[in-house]
């Protein structure tokens, strides 16, 4: 009966531990504003006319919501020009690394200040933290260009842009359930600056005004609550290059590396396409000749085979980080690109090319597509690209 009632006592502590209220202060009123780059959507009239409590409390909720705390309830409030969140329903320390975020927000207002005094900031461009992430349970870390515009403008929401919509269905259809998916999809941007679609190159100068927010945010974010190095995909030509830059190794396309943001600490690191890369590879008028669409259609699904895999590494090392990443890497696209190929083509003209179900599977199972699966050699266009289309 004493060990039953010390095992409930301990089920109510560790209950009471997984409820705990957290309060944490914001900073002044000028610091949240730009930090949270209130507001996101006036142009004279507001898209949501919502207070700078209500903008942060949207964004705190999107992160209580991906890390699985339903029930957790979040309210701010401006007291003497100081904000202060109140978080309940969530672990006790939940607010580390929110204020982590913050930290590194403030390094990132000084790199974009610097970027407008040397005359390179745009007039349509906006500073966008990644808010609204996992913060206590994420799984990987997504490398990535930098956020479109309409993720602040329209959406509110760090998350919500047809790349990164994409790549949810790609984890999912490697076994992530669609609302586990943003765990996996915590987002570091090289450029933390809300764009148009066409600013890819633009931005490519940027990357060293914000150097101290970068290998901050990976310092912070590579790992999760327990301190486990958390596996990271590098998505596009500008953040490899990016890697090589701040770490040493090369990461290509499919290709593994190691970096260590922390000592001691030795994060797995998978080179992928951009996520959006693919509709350029696909895209017809990029080839010549009469048989410019098969040209298209072969560098398509090159491209969906390895970004299948890319996807499958992801949500297996997601999974269980303790994974070998190599053997990971090579089951992954033994699975996409041989033993489920007729599967990745499918994909391909169902999500690419919007062909119904039956059409694609009746395609992929023509001689000449059999024969192209065998061997895809095309070489594909290449674009600067963000994550706005």
């Amino acid at each position: 009966m004493l060990k039953r009632a010390g095992l409930t006592l301990a089920a109510l502590t560790l209950s009471a531990a997984a409820h705990a209220d957290v309060d944490l202060k914001l900073g002044s009123t000028e610091r949240v504003t730009r930090l949270f780059a209130y507001p996101n959507n006036c142009s004279v009239i507001c898209f949501r006319n919502w207070t700078l409590e209500q903008t942060v409390e949207h964004y705190l909720n999107q992160s209580v919501q991906r890390d699985g705390y339903t029930t957790a309830k979040v309210r701010v409030k401006t007291d003497n020009d100081q904000l202060y969140a109140q978080i309940s329903g969530v672990p006790a320390g939940y607010q580390k690394p929110l204020e982590a975020l913050l930290d590194a927000g403030d390094l990132a207002w000084s790199g974009a200040n610097k970027l407008n005094d040397d005359g390179k900031w745009a007039y349509n461009w906006s500073l966008f933290l990644p808010l609204g992430m996992a913060l206590n349970n994420r799984k990987s870390i997504e490398l990535l260009h930098f956020p479109p515009d309409y993720s602040l403008t329209q959406a509110q929401d760090y998350l919500r842009s047809a790349t990164t919509d994409r790549w949810a269905t790609l984890l999912t259809a490697n076994g992530i359930p669609a609302t586990q998916t943003p765990g996996y999809q915590t987002i570091i941007d090289i450029a933390p600056i809300a764009a148009p679609a066409t600013a890819g190159k633009d931005l490519e100068g940027v990357y060293n005004y914000f150097t101290a927010y970068q290998t901050t945010m990976v310092k912070e974010l590579s790992r999760n609550a327990s301190g486990a190095a958390l596996p990271m995909v590098a998505f596009g030509a500008p953040v490899r290059s990016w890697i090589k830059a701040q770490y040493g190794p090369t990461v290509n396309v499919l290709g593994l590396a190691t970096i260590s943001p922390n000592a001691g600490a030795k994060v797995p690191v998978l080179g992928a396409n951009h996520p959006s890369y693919i509709w350029y590879a696909a895209n017809p008028a990029a080839y010549s000749g009469k048989d410019a669409q098969a040209k298209a259609d072969a560098a398509g699904l090159k491209v969906m085979g390895q970004d299948l895999s890319a996807a499958c590494w992801q949500a297996g090392m997601g999974s269980a980080p303790g994974r070998d990443p190599a053997a990971q890497l090579k089951n992954c696209t033994q699975t996409w690109q041989v033993a489920r190929k007729e599967k990745t083509c499918e994909l391909f003209y169902t999500s690419i090319r919007n062909l119904p179900p039956a059409q694609a599977i009746t395609k992929c199972a023509s001689a000449p597509l059999k024969s192209q699966l065998q061997q895809l050699k095309t070489s594909a266009p290449i674009a600067a690209l963000g994550r706005a289309l």
